[in-house]
């Protein structure tokens, strides 16, 4: 009995030992930030979700893209998700049809591949972007605007 009482001790111990604290971002803690002229056309609000911690190599950011507004084209050296959580938007992949994107809807971009996202030209649309730091600490690489012919699809 008191062997099995040293060991539950013993485990108890070396699982506390082992547990990392909870960490809590707060709701307001984190400055939203205009998207830059550079990396966008039109308005959009970036509102960072999370930042990479010493546990985790990812982060996220909720977008909400005005009505016309979109990305540059660009790629995520460790790709990206996209959560559409409201609104509705275009996405596209270099050299494929630009495509319509939803509230609930989930985007995958692999790693490399050229693509951009945004708005319509009517509407607005909200998205939280999940994406993984490379080893340099890169989580996108940006390209040159969308024309407004890709942009509409001519």
């Amino acid at each position: 009995m008191k062997k099995l009482i040293t060991v539950t001790m013993v485990t108890l111990m070396a699982g506390s030992a082992l547990a990392a604290d909870v960490e809590i971002t707060r709701a307001g803690t984190q400055k939203t930030v205009i998207g830059s002229d550079d990396l966008f056309t039109g308005t959009s609000i970036i509102n960072p979700v999370f930042a990479p911690n010493e546990h985790r190599d990812f982060s996220a950011g909720e977008v909400t893209f005005h009505p016309g507004a979109r990305s540059n084209w660009h790629t995520h050296p460790e790709g990206q998700t996209l959560v559409i959580t409201s609104g509705t938007g275009w996405t596209q992949q270099e050299g494929e049809a630009r495509q319509v994107i939803k509230a609930g809807d989930v985007v995958w971009c692999p790693p490399g591949v050229k693509h951009w996202h945004g708005a319509t030209d009517t509407t607005s649309m909200t998205h939280y972007a999940i994406q993984a730091q490379n080893d340099e600490g890169s989580v996108v690489d940006w390209m040159e605007p969308v024309t407004d012919e890709q942009y509409l699809g001519e």
